[in-house]
């Protein structure tokens, strides 16, 4: 979000989670922090501001610098999309227990971490500590591991997906080059539990075009709607 009218257009055309990438290693955020905080205050609000949920995404490695900006920020929740040791993610946990915690899991990230196996052994490790895990793409070219506007090998996702539902029961958030021509293939495929984009709904200027967002959030509720969870997430929702 570059702007408090922009997450507005968002919320409108049913966005359900907004995210603040702020504190990054490659890419400029493209607001400052008090930027940041003030277009939370704004959705809050708003009328409906249930309906919207506030994300800081950040490559932050200590909890409790992590846990300072977003009470400063005043999110709802926090995508850990760098190397947090396990020991400060469980310190985050237990400090704020209340904050959604998204832990990313980037496929094919240098250095023998994005692979198959090591990121179920990251998820499995994380498990007890996060609410939710997401998969993003690494860019060798620029040597990004988000917003990037590649996908990955979906199928690596798809098999995530389902072990992390079957054994941990946690879900899987898809990322990583979609677009509202590719959501829904991407959806049937992985069947995962929500979708992430960025780049896929931007124009030439770098802004969310409502158009794009628009369809992009039609064609992956009407996909998520027709896909079947997988049985652990399934159960775990009948229950609640």
């Amino acid at each position: 979000m570059k702007s408090l009218a922009e997450a507005r257009m968002l919320a409108a055309c049913g966005a359900t989670h907004l995210g603040l990438p702020l504190r990054l290693p490659v890419h400029t955020p493209d607001t400052s922090e008090d930027e940041a905080r003030d277009i939370v205050r704004g959705l809050a609000a708003r009328p409906g501001r249930k309906t919207v949920r506030t994300v800081l995404i950040t490559y932050l490695e200590d909890a409790g610098e992590t846990l300072e900006l977003c009470r400063f920020l005043g999110v709802d929740g926090v995508q850990l999309h760098g190397r947090m040791p396990l020991a400060e993610v469980r310190r985050l946990r237990e400090a704020a227990p209340g904050l959604f915690v998204i832990k990313s899991l980037v496929v094919g990230l240098a250095g023998g971490t994005g692979g198959e196996a090591a990121l179920l052994a990251e998820a499995e490790a994380h498990a007890p500590c996060v609410d939710a895990f997401l998969t993003d793409t690494f860019d060798p070219v620029s040597g990004a591991s988000g917003a990037t506007g590649k996908a990955h090998d979906w199928a690596i996702s798809r098999r995530l997906a389902q072990a992390l539902s079957l054994e941990l029961g946690r879900p899987l958030i898809l990322a990583g080059g979609l677009n509202p021509d590719n959501v829904a293939r991407a959806v049937a495929l992985v069947r995962p539990a929500g979708v992430d984009a960025h780049t896929g709904l931007e124009n030439a200027a770098g802004d969310k075009d409502e158009a794009l967002v628009r369809r992009f959030v039609a064609q992956a509720r009407a996909a998520l709607a027709a896909a079947t969870p997988w049985p652990g997430l399934a159960k775990a929702r009948d229950s609640a």
